[in-house]
């Protein structure tokens, strides 16, 4: 079936044109939108957004009247009673749904709104990334017509007094276009889709593989290397492509696919097409448009309106907290080749909402970006600016020269005597010396980082690796009850984290 027999209707046919180049003008357009949507709620009354959309230049004037939020502020202030069924809060009327996330961290679930226009916008952006396959070469276009295996969170959502919440996964998997349901493409269905518990989830989808017909994956890699591996196992295959041959993509993202894509793609029978997405609990924000490329393309005329501060000394505390009153630059505004923590506004009724991450403008022309890191998860103990993007790339750069399989790291700065340290656990299930694997990471990230490399021959005193069996990582996780797609292992350890991490070691894995 190709890609064009997909019937789309009218409306969302439509909404899928891009008939507006310009970055900035994009950008002005959402933002007045959005005002204009909620100037009556009791959020847009009180930061005057009348006066903002009357501005001469509106991205400025909402930057000086509007405070920047991160989630606890937000909540504390303004989404507490939106959980109470009180309407016209931050976006017009009641919020049905809420996303619940507690990102890598934080043990508290956060509850996200989320509004039918956001299910919406996020349903539109993923059917213009689908379309951007068209312009793929060498890849087998029919296999979009075949099954798609969205690995995500349970559609059973919780009931609370006025909404239900559950993962984001779940929420759009329950509102799936029914034309796209009826197409037979969704899998695993609706029933098991509905599965809370994720051992019984895979079981159920393993039993069923030989009744689907995949083309696409979709799913943090994590999960989804689990899946295939047992499928493999349940009918000793040599490899995935020997019961879903007509697999071509993977659809990916939550986090870096370079630690997980050499163990991925044993499993794989022929090459496959990635296409990084980034879907985060408060919208669809940007996806790969474009082939052989590591950049992804910002939504910039779907409802959300971007700003972009500086990931720098003078916006950001030493624990990764930004500052009240940021520097924030819009899309046009904005450079190549420097980190950014991102703002958001949308259509669920997040306003200025930095939303953790941190980026890089990748191709100003074509406005794609690359992530980074999160705010929180770097290390710079004595200067040393370590991003998580540098932690990913080494991995990668070390598991092809070992030839080992490293699924899942993470890396704790610790004292070394005056000095200090770094403490890598690294999940590994292959033969690997710690000492070897502590060297060949030391020395490439000297070759990535030039703050690193300095400051290893001063403060940074030492680099030390231990390495666990893989299943360690996820015991971790499922001891902290953070079981599932929408969790994912921090790939910088800190304060309590760290030390539950460390007790959980000792108490259960001591050598």
């Amino acid at each position: 079936m190709a890609i064009f027999d997909l019937k789309l209707p009218k409306t969302i046919a439509r909404a899928l044109n891009l008939p507006v180049r310009d970055a900035r003008r994009q950008q002005v357009r959402v933002l007045k939108k959005l005002l204009k949507k909620a100037r009556f709620t009791q959020f847009g009354q009180k930061f005057m957004f009348d006066e903002i959309l009357f501005s001469k230049h509106p991205g400025k004037k909402f930057q000086q009247l509007v405070p920047t939020y991160n989630y606890d502020k937000i909540y504390k202030e303004w989404w507490y009673k939106t959980l109470d069924g009180t309407p016209d809060v931050c976006w017009p009327g009641v919020i049905k749904f809420f996303a619940l996330s507690s990102g890598t961290s934080e043990a508290a679930s956060k509850y996200i709104p989320v509004t039918k226009e956001l299910i919406r916008s996020n349903t539109i952006t993923s059917f213009r990334q689908l379309l951007s396959l068209t312009r793929y070469e060498n890849v087998s276009k029919n296999a979009i017509g075949k099954g798609w295996l969205m690995l995500g969170g349970s559609t059973q959502l919780q009931k609370g007094a006025t909404y239900y919440a559950g993962d984001l996964s779940g929420i759009q998997q329950k509102n799936i276009p029914f034309w796209f349901q009826g197409l037979g493409l969704y899998k695993p269905g609706k029933k098991i889709a509905k599965e809370k518990d994720w051992t019984k989830k895979i079981e159920e989808i393993v039993e069923n593989a030989p009744n689907w017909d995949i083309g696409f994956i979709v799913g943090v890699p994590a999960w989804l290397q689990i899946c295939l591996e047992k499928i493999i196992e349940r009918y000793q295959l040599n490899h995935i492509h020997e019961i879903w041959p007509n697999l071509s993509f993977y659809v990916h993202g939550g986090v870096a696919m370079e630690p997980y894509k050499k163990g991925f793609e044993k499993l794989l029978g022929k090459p496959i097409t990635y296409i990084e997405t980034y879907l985060a609990s408060e919208g669809f924000l940007a996806y790969q448009n474009r082939q052989d490329t590591r950049g992804m393309h910002l939504a910039l005329n779907n409802n959300i309106f971007f700003e972009f501060v500086p990931f720098d000394d003078k916006n950001f505390d030493a624990d990764g907290n930004m500052v009240d009153e940021p520097e924030a630059y819009m899309i046009h505004e904005i450079e190549e080749n420097k980190d950014y923590a991102i703002l958001i506004s949308t259509n669920a009724g997040a306003w200025r909402y930095a939303i953790g991450d941190t980026v890089r403008l990748f191709d100003k022309e074509r406005n794609e970006i690359v992530i980074t890191g999160r705010t929180k998860h770097f290390l710079s103990l004595v200067g040393e600016h370590l991003s998580v993007d540098n932690m990913n790339k080494v991995i990668e750069l070390a598991s092809n020269q070992l030839n080992i399989i490293i699924p899942e790291f993470t890396v704790a700065g610790i004292p070394d005597g005056n000095f200090f340290g770094h403490q890598w656990y690294v999940a590994c299930n292959d033969q690997a010396d710690e000492n070897d694997l502590a060297k060949l990471i030391d020395e490439k990230l000297k070759e990535l980082n030039d703050d690193y490399e300095v400051e290893r021959k001063h403060a940074l005193k030492s680099v030390r690796v231990k390495i666990l069996p893989e299943h360690v990582f996820l015991d971790f996780m499922n001891h902290k009850g953070k079981v599932g797609g929408q969790h994912k292992f921090p790939r910088v350890l800190k304060g309590k984290m760290l030390e539950d991490w460390k007790n959980f070691l000792n108490s259960n894995y001591q050598s």
